[in-house]
């Protein structure tokens, strides 16, 4: 793209951030719309938008339609946002964990291989051929939401206004969501760091691999992300709480693999394998507690969710690459394990809030 349309790497930089503050805004101002109107409805309305995005994107030639293709496909991409406590809702209590791990996974594993491919189809039909790619499958979606979901009335029955209100409300109200929120901050802080300064490490000596090779160390992230259900069906039979500190223990495990053995390929397979699975199977761990909170505000509740988590991937990005630049590796390790010591000390405020409340109930 920057070579085709004769731009520099700041203005090719510019892009993600503008695809991550429409994320922000799309779920901010969309997302809870889920609460008022029939979700099936708005799913569809928000794919149609973003096939027009995509379609923008990949026929533009200039670079102010770039940026604002760039900006729209983030606001509309949160349709997935609508469809995750869309599916928790038609969920029973006993099955929720599974549910949302099974969204949750089918979502991540979206997103890890789109990584890989569209590396490989950029070289085979070029960067608009992604995005006009990325159009069809997405317009393949909107038939099968069509097709197959059930029309899901919202709930809420008020104004706009008063829907942002009680959005904004929701973080105040529950203690439990404020500390689940922070915790997935930390969690997808850490993950967005590993993944971010992984790149790095791997392309320098001693391994000096090419994209192609660090690419594949996706399908290692594939093979984690689809062991997070299992934690999600566990959470649903035993105290999803205490899950979570032990997915947490995962990460601090995986952060420590890739610091102790640093130069080894092995050592680095385990660590990514090891972080995925213990930040997918506590995200999965986090919207089924969520989720319990409030049936009748699951799209407010999780865009609260969703947007702290997302702040927490900038945070985590930025401090990765701070911590890269000041002292290569071993900083990043230090930084990772920080992440992964706090969010262990939030689990187990979370764990203990948990049982007083059991013993309260007694």
């Amino acid at each position: 793209m920057r070579d085709s349309l004769l731009l520099t790497d700041a203005q090719i930089g510019n892009l993600p951030v503008l695809t991550q503050v429409g994320v922000g805004l799309g779920l901010l101002f969309l997302a809870p719309l889920g609460d008022m109107i029939d979700r099936k409805k708005l799913v569809i309305c928000l794919e149609l938008f973003l096939i027009l995005a995509l379609i923008g994107m990949s026929v533009s030639s200039n670079l102010t339609a770039i940026y604002v293709a760039s900006f729209a496909i983030g606001i509309f991409a949160v349709a997935v946002q609508i469809v995750v406590p869309m599916a928790a809702s038609m969920a029973t209590p006993e099955t929720k964990g599974k549910v949302v791990g099974t969204i949750f996974t089918g979502t991540l594993t979206g997103i890890l291989l789109s990584r890989i491919v569209s590396g490989y189809l950029a070289d085979w039909l070029g960067w608009r051929g992604v995005y006009g790619s990325s159009a069809a499958l997405a317009l393949l979606v909107t038939l099968l939401i069509h097709a197959v979901f059930p029309s899901q009335p919202g709930k809420h029955k008020g104004s706009y206004g008063a829907l942002m209100v009680s959005t904004l409300s929701q973080f105040s109200r529950f203690a439990k969501l404020r500390r689940l929120s922070f915790l997935g901050a930390l969690v997808f802080g850490a993950f967005c760091s590993f993944w971010t300064t992984l790149t790095f490490h791997l392309s320098t000596a001693p391994f000096s691999f090419n994209s192609s090779q660090i690419g594949l160390f996706g399908f290692v992230a594939i093979a984690g992300t689809l062991v997070a259900p299992i934690f999600g069906r566990l959470a649903d039979r035993t105290s999803p709480e205490r899950m979570q500190t032990l997915t947490i223990l995962i990460i601090i495990l995986g952060v420590l693999c890739g610091k102790w053995w640093q130069h080894s390929t092995i050592a680095l397979v385990a660590a990514t394998l090891l972080l995925d699975i213990g930040v997918q199977a506590t995200q999965v761990n986090n919207l089924a507690q969520i989720y319990k909170l409030d049936e009748t505000a699951h799209s407010r509740i999780n865009t609260v969710f969703m947007v702290i988590f997302f702040i927490g991937g900038a945070i985590g990005s930025y401090c990765g690459v701070w911590a890269w630049r000041v002292g290569g590796w071993p900083l990043v390790s230090n930084q990772l394990l920080v992440f992964g010591v706090v969010a262990l000390l939030v689990s187990i405020l979370n764990l203990s809030a948990s049982r007083d409340r059991a013993v309260a109930r007694t």
